[in-house]
């Protein structure tokens, strides 16, 4: 299979991030993550900027509007014939859809989508670890709630949506970062 996009999706504490990184760096892809993306909007004195940020202290998602504006801003910069990896968007439909009609414009096709599932008691687990590992602002029990009932009202409907739409791999993110990303390598045949 030839790849050029790929979608990790999965919920918050699941591995998605660093399965994402250590796949992008083996592929020599450019690593979109969009949590990292809007936290360095987030620092910026624009009025982007400021909202951002008042929305990720809260645990709060962005509207699809404010993440239109940074893919449309951000995406540019990368070289068309260069391979992708999205970590964190879509989270929604209409997200989704977004970026499949914008990433087609651009010239993309053979989009993959790697949906790594994990149990929610696990992510309650790993992420409460995180939070004292890293000290996050946005990883305290109200936001990490907040999130997971977030991510189950809007983001599991993505997943029909990509499963019609793209190459569709479900690998369980439960056992050690090793053997998932064996799996997702089995998956992708590399």
């Amino acid at each position: 299979m030839e790849l050029n996009t790929i979608f990790f999706i999965g919920p918050q504490g699941s591995g998605k991030g660093t399965q994402a990184k250590m796949l992008a760096s083996k592929l020599g892809f450019f690593y979109w993550e969009m949590g990292g993306i809007l936290r360095q909007v987030a620092q910026e004195e624009t009025e982007l900027g400021k909202k951002i940020k008042g929305l990720i202290d809260q645990g709060i998602l962005l509207s699809d509007d404010q993440i239109y504006e940074v893919v449309n801003s951000r995406f540019t910069q990368i070289p068309k014939d260069k391979g992708v990896i999205f970590d964190g968007i879509p989270r929604r439909l209409g997200q989704a859809q977004f970026l499949m009609d914008f990433l087609k414009k651009q010239g993309r096709k053979n989009f993959v989508t790697l949906y790594i599932n994990l149990p929610k008691e696990e992510t309650f687990k790993r992420l409460k670890l995180r939070a004292e590992k890293e000290g996050r602002a946005d990883d305290t029990q109200e936001a990490i709630e907040l999130r997971l009932k977030q991510y189950t009202e809007a983001t599991l409907p993505v997943l029909d949506y990509l499963n019609q739409e793209t190459s569709f791999f479900e690998i369980d993110g439960t056992p050690a970062i090793e053997k998932v990303s064996a799996k997702i390598n089995e998956a992708l045949g590399i």
